[in-house]
């Protein structure tokens, strides 16, 4: 350890010293006399030089001469491909991306960090144009795809068409594949300049059409582990299926409490349980009971090691990829019925305007009565069932207060601009084949919006305790949308009629919230929603408390789904060591040290599960539209660009219009109306416009859905 912190300290100072102001390029025996590098050493300070370069920090000219790549308006940055050959490359340092063209990629593959130069600086709304020096360090070394065979070898067509150029696989790397196999390559050579990549199969993963293999090419694709590893397996072989007598001392006893869980008819992960009463003032309080996870999966272990790894449940169309094993996830942290279970409660004293006049964290004890659905409490609030209304007698007076409850709360939020986005996720139904045979909207509803907002003041709570008792912490941020998202945001909804107004310059999510509001129960709703959300930054985790942009919160963080979610489950832990004390100087450095880190990782893992959970969802809905074609469907026109006119169906499903098949004109895109209108007729089409499309194709090798407009529309 001693020793890389030397190594570090070195490369350091040498990288300081070429970067300082006065430096002149020169070439490593000047700089190793320059720094007075002794003999004995020069063999550590070649590596140092040759570590540096690897990484992007130094370039060594032609000559040998060292100099930082800013002198030579080089920078580093993370290549993005496209299907077409060209690519993307997002700075490491942050700001726009730089546009290279396809004979400029140097051989750069999806993710790969490379070292470029801005050859045309950005003007306007173009983009500026680089190209790739050198390709640093490889993003993807296995690619899954459809194998094609030819005469002495064959081709892997990547499932990612990002990945533009096929993976050439020699005969005796084919590992008996066939045209038509989905396999897993692995790559022995990439690509220089025009050649194409070279690799091996390593798993063939079934032939195309059969069942599963669909949703086994995403989880391949984005290295989601199904299985956990034997020693994982080991550590919980003696875990107890119920809570031990011992376990339950020192801990406050919420048993006699009233206490429900809330969930999805096929949820079994149960990991908050709500309690309601009112105090002698009539405030409400408030008790949120979350599993006591923490207790279970111990620092340092095999089973936390994985949990960290993977960061999160990911949640497939037709199955779950849990963070922790059945055991724990369904079993002895679950907060099922009738069980006594380990929780860390938050109780919460709110008063009639919303307001947190008083709280508590701290570990506890819980019975949970009853385990409740959506569906029933919905139908308990809202249609008064009878059946219902006899069958849970015990609970229906709190769940009536609960609904109070939430309505105060939701106000409060609205009223300092906390912005909601219903945007219709979807609901995908599968029959035991995992042919899809409904999908739908996923239903919103008052019992949805119930855990909601008690889950939200339950994290504020969390986030706004650890922040003032200045412990490390891992906080849920969401910054502001940055200047460029906002303004194009700003001139689309214009178009339809909305305004922002903005204060010294700066916009207040209270803003967005009226805009949202303004263009509810219109045509427009979802496309007006959409738009926002894309020019919203994407939510985080991180050491530091940056707020919540969107909830319009000061303190935010996740406390509530530790089963499923890694950053609750750290929470979990650090709140603990401050119960007991156990936060001294040594403790807290530590933690504040090796926090950025952990949160960096978690928002990745939350990502790469976004990714992997939307393309199942695509497939699936593909695979859907399959044999609907020719068939006349309504839609709105969720997006236009300059090559086709997106339209959404009522349940959720998009397709395109290609501009090149819309022959009875010649059809121009308008970025600045966002609209698509032909020179010779001036028909039009905007961002929600209705309109009647008919199902020209679907390919689910290309993940698409073909209309065409259903002829005659006006």
């Amino acid at each position: 350890m001693e020793l890389n912190n030397l190594l570090e300290e070195r490369k350091k100072k040498v990288l300081g010293y070429i970067e300082s102001e006065n430096y002149i390029p020169m070439k490593r025996k000047e700089i190793r006399q320059m720094l007075s590098v002794p003999d004995a050493e020069r063999e550590q300070f070649d590596g140092i030089i040759q570590e540096l370069v690897e990484e992007g920090k130094l370039v060594e000219t032609k000559k040998g001469k060292l100099m930082p790549p800013k002198t030579i308006n080089m920078s580093t940055g993370v290549f993005t491909g496209h299907a077409k050959g060209f690519g993307f490359v997002t700075p490491d340092e942050g700001g726009a991306d730089i546009f290279i063209p396809a004979n400029e990629t140097y051989g750069a593959m999806q993710k790969d960090r490379v070292l470029y130069k801005v050859l045309r600086p950005a003007e306007g709304d173009k983009k500026a144009d680089g190209v790739i020096i050198k390709v640093l360090e490889r993003g993807i070394q296995r690619v899954v795809g459809l194998y094609e065979q030819s005469k002495g070898f064959g081709f892997v067509i990547a499932d990612d068409k990002k990945i533009a150029k096929d993976i050439f696989i020699a005969k005796e790397n084919a590992k008996g594949a066939v045209s038509g196999h989905k396999v897993v390559a692995e790559i022995i050579n990439y690509a220089e300049e025009r050649r194409n990549p070279e690799g091996k199969i390593i798993e063939i993963l079934g032939h195309v059409n059969d069942p599963g293999v669909d949703i086994l090419s995403v989880i391949r694709r984005f290295d989601l582990a199904i299985e956990f590893p034997d020693e994982v397996y080991k550590e919980i072989e003696n875990l107890e299926t119920e809570v031990l007598e011992k376990d339950k001392e020192g801990r406050e006893d919420f048993r006699g409490i009233l206490t429900i869980t809330i969930d999805g008819e096929d949820a079994k992960d149960l990991d908050d349980a709500v309690s309601l009463a009112r105090t002698e003032k009539g405030n409400y309080l408030l008790g949120v009971h979350i599993a006591d996870v923490t207790h279970y999966v111990r620092e340092h272990t095999a089973l936390d090691r994985e949990a960290f790894a993977r960061g999160t449940s990911v949640y497939l169309v037709d199955r779950v990829i849990p963070m922790l094993p059945h055991k724990l996830s369904n079993g002895i942290c679950s907060l099922n019925p009738q069980m006594d279970r380990l929780t860390m409660s938050c109780m919460m004293e709110i008063d009639n305007k919303g307001e947190v006049v008083s709280h508590k964290i701290c570990q506890s004890v819980i019975h949970s009565d009853y385990r409740m659905t959506y569906t029933a409490v919905r139908e308990i609030l809202e249609d008064k069932t009878p059946a219902l209304l006899e069958e849970y007698a015990q609970i229906v007076p709190m769940l009536t207060e609960m609904n109070e409850l939430r309505k105060i709360l939701g106000e409060k939020r609205h009223k300092r601009g906390s912005v909601n986005f219903d945007l219709p996720e979807s609901k995908i139904i599968l029959n035991e084949q995992g042919k899809p045979i409904e999908i739908r909207p996923y239903e919103r509803s008052i019992a949805t919006n119930l855990i909601e907002e008690f889950m939200l003041v339950c994290n504020e709570t969390v986030a706004e305790n650890a922040f003032w008792q200045e412990i490390p912490f891992m906080y849920r941020t969401h910054l502001e949308p940055d200047e460029e998202k906002l303004q194009r945001m700003e001139q689309f909804i214009r178009g339809f009629g909305y305004h922002l107004r903005k204060k010294d310059g700066e916009i207040h999510p209270r803003e967005i919230q009226r805009v949202l509001q303004e263009a509810e129960g219109t045509e427009q709703e979802r496309i007006i929603t959409r738009m926002v959300l894309r020019s919203m930054m994407q939510a985080r985790y991180a050491a530091d408390n940056l707020g919540h942009f969107g909830l319009a919160a000061k303190y935010y963080c996740h406390f509530t789904s530790p089963i499923r979610r890694y950053p609750d489950l750290q929470i979990h832990r650090l709140l603990k060591k401050m119960l007991h004390g156990e936060m001294g100087e040594k403790q807290t450095k530590e933690y504040q040290a090796k926090m950025p880190d952990m949160a960096k990782h978690c928002s990745k893992r939350e990502r790469i599960a976004d990714e992997a959970e939307r393309d199942t969802e695509q497939l699936k809905k593909v695979e859907y539209m399959q044999d609907k074609i020719g068939e006349v469907f309504e839609g709105i026109i969720s997006g236009v660009t300059n090559w086709g006119i997106y339209v959404e169906l009522p349940n959720t499903i998009e397709g395109m219009v290609a501009l090149a098949k819309m022959d009875d004109d010649y059809f121009e895109f308008d970025e600045r109306k966002m609209m698509v209108f032909g020179r010779r007729t001036g028909k039009s089409y905007h961002l929600g416009d209705k309109v009647m499309v008919v199902l020209s194709k679907v390919s689910k090798e290309l993940g698409t859905i073909d209309f065409l407009f259903e002829d005659g529309e006006e």
